[in-house]
């Protein structure tokens, strides 16, 4: 999966970014997150210096300032295993709500203890996973990018390719990279991740099982090609 740092364009007030580890959250090995480093990339087009906001924009990100609240579980089936959580975010007051079969845990982004710390990196990946095109726009000033074209891994079909590199310092794992991978809409189909900005992907999924809610286009599904793994959302709600 993949945990995302809290970007500056949620919220300024995380001093803790600076500071925390990497810390695997999961009974799964698929912890995934972006952060950033530079790669050497020539000077972007005006087509490239636009590209991170025209993917966020196609999967509704201009309709992000209405939003009030989203709900959402998280779900992973791997075989014949099962793994689910579910959270409350308001997006204006950053207020979170881990809610499990046993608990519901609250805190707030500018005031966590360490269980809330230990939570929260769970939540940074779900929110990841569900609004993926839109980090492109949140993380932009810790990430570089380069656009080209390539068949997508799994479909094999000739598409734009985006890839994004994330920095070497903040959030739980540093240095990670994406390819994403989508047409001329702009809708992401696919993408892989490569742990550390190495050359081999540690992880390709599908996006798909497309919905939109309050103007929110957000992809439902991920599938592995072999079939064996998929992520999903169930119980999403949008206000």
């Amino acid at each position: 999966m993949i945990n995302r740092l809290i970007s500056n364009g949620q919220r300024n007030q995380l001093i803790f970014e600076k500071n925390h580890p990497m810390k695997k959250i999961l009974p799964l090995t698929i912890v995934i997150i972006l952060i950033s480093v530079g790669f050497g990339i020539p000077k972007k087009t005006v087509q490239e210096e636009n590209i991170l906001k025209k993917v966020a924009n196609a999967h509704g990100y201009q309709n992000w300032k209405k939003i009030k609240e989203i709900n959402f579980t998280f779900n992973v089936d791997r075989d014949t295993s099962h793994f689910e959580r579910r959270w409350g975010w308001k997006t204006e007051s950053n207020d979170i709500n881990a809610i499990s079969a046993k608990d519901t845990l609250r805190y707030n982004w500018s005031n966590m203890d360490s269980t809330a710390l230990k939570t929260n990196a769970g939540f940074i990946n779900d929110k990841f996973w569900l609004l993926a095109p839109y980090q492109l726009v949140w993380d932009a000033d810790n990430i570089e990018h380069k656009i080209g074209k390539e068949a997508a891994p799994i479909s094999k079909k000739p598409m734009h390719k985006l890839t994004v590199v994330y920095g070497n310092e903040g959030g739980y794992t540093p240095g990670d990279a994406y390819d994403f991978y989508f047409e001329d809409d702009y809708i992401i189909r696919e993408w892989i991740f490569r742990k550390s900005n190495q050359k081999e992907p540690s992880m390709i999924t599908t996006f798909e099982d497309y919905v939109e809610i309050n103007g929110l286009k957000l992809a439902k599904m991920h599938k592995m090609a072999e079939g064996s793994f998929k992520l999903y959302f169930t119980d999403v709600s949008v206000r």
